[in-house]
């Protein structure tokens, strides 16, 4: 049945940013469901028949390649798994091509590590790549590149992937198919769980009711889908977590139907240099800041100043993206620094006469300027 803020949140959306799981796209023995690529290639083509674009963000790869290589069970070792990835991706890729061809169009294949996101005009590029794809009428497939991958590099899951793709993209809604009907109050295996259809504000709360429970096949579970909604919703997004095994899920959720649950965007839309600063890189240092500055940045939208700093963890370069906390150490803003830590610890808690004694002059008059801020709380 058609539900009304569905509708509008579905027809304010111009591109949809799918993400499917592996658990989605394979069978219990690990091979890949071919009748569930034909399906997901269909619906895909009915969304883009309505004038929307599509981003295809799909796991599935390591999967795919452990039936090509013959493997029982996935590797538990670095190399195997990433000859299961290489072999993988290039079928998988093979496949959606093939049945996007079925309806006169293509697939294009991007893959990405988490460097391209912190870097900035690699960032950029993979907007204008997506962008320049889609006037050509082609389909982006985005996967990480698990060939390459290593913990410093990893975005952790296709989830969290899937979010910083949707931070990418004019008026998206994020849609994330999994194996269960979104989120519960408690775990979905539990006989007393409630389904819920509507998350209309975040709450870090929402996480206790996320099982920690992963499959043999994928790397995310529920938690990791629900960062990847915290990190939607706060730039101003909609996510809608559905259950991908169902034939016509895509087709229903543009219907407006209540399939799954939605996650209504916090507030209003944040620009796009905003959202690299305070949900795409991670920082490379922590601020702490006193309580006149917390409410100066919070409630009056000002800059930071180094007389409202009091402490200064780690190391970090003038220009990087550095965590705000309050004197609770709780995370409030993130933002760019105009002074390395080593400046920053220099002047911590001074007023601008005595820095200019300090440094020979004031560069900056803030460590951070607001357009350069960006609160995440």
């Amino acid at each position: 049945m058609a539900n009304l803020v569905r509708r509008e949140v579905v027809e304010s959306a111009r591109t949809i940013v799918v993400k499917v799981g592996t658990n989605v796209l394979t069978r219990p023995d690990d091979t890949l469901d071919l009748s569930r690529i034909a399906s997901l290639s269909d619906q895909i083509h009915r969304v883009r028949q309505t004038g929307r674009q599509v981003v295809l963000v799909s796991s599935g790869a390591v999967g795919a390649g452990l039936s090509i290589l013959g493997l029982k069970k996935r590797p538990d070792d670095l190399a195997h798994l990433q000859a299961a990835a290489a072999s993988g991706q290039a079928h998988l890729i093979h496949l959606y091509n093939e049945a996007f061809q079925r309806f006169g169009t293509h697939a294009a294949q991007i893959l990405v590590t988490a460097n391209d996101f912190k870097n900035r005009s690699r960032y950029l590029n993979v907007r204008n790549t997506i962008n320049t794809l889609f006037e050509y009428g082609v389909v982006p497939i985005i996967n990480e590149n698990d060939t390459v991958s290593i913990n410093e590099i990893k975005f952790g899951d296709n989830d969290r992937l899937a979010a910083m793709v949707t931070n990418l993209l004019h008026d998206p809604l994020l849609v994330i198919l999994s194996i269960v009907d979104g989120l519960y109050d408690r775990d979905p295996s539990d006989p007393q769980a409630q389904h819920i259809p509507l998350v209309e504000s975040w709450d870090d709360e929402l996480m206790g009711m996320a099982s920690d429970q992963q499959s043999t096949r994928g790397t995310g579970g529920m938690k990791s889908k629900l960062d990847a909604v915290r990190t939607a919703t706060a730039v101003g997004e909609c996510v809608i977590i559905a259950n991908g095994t169902d034939p016509q899920v895509l087709d229903r959720i543009l219907d407006g139907d209540e399939v799954g649950t939605l996650f209504l965007a916090k507030g209003t839309s944040v620009p796009a240099w905003k959202r690299w600063i305070g949900f795409t890189v991670p920082p490379r240092g922590k601020v702490t800041i006193d309580t006149g500055a917390v409410r100066a940045i919070e409630e009056q939208g000002r800059s930071l100043l180094a007389i409202g700093i009091a402490g200064v963890e780690g190391e970090f370069d003038r220009g990087s993206v550095v965590a705000l906390v309050d004197p609770q150490g709780r995370e409030l803003a993130r933002g760019l620094t105009n002074y390395d830590a080593q400046t920053v610890r220099k002047i911590a808690g001074k007023r601008s006469a005595a820095i200019s004694e300090l440094l020979g002059g004031v560069r900056y008059a803030e460590v951070i300027h607001r357009d350069n801020l960006v609160l995440t709380r």
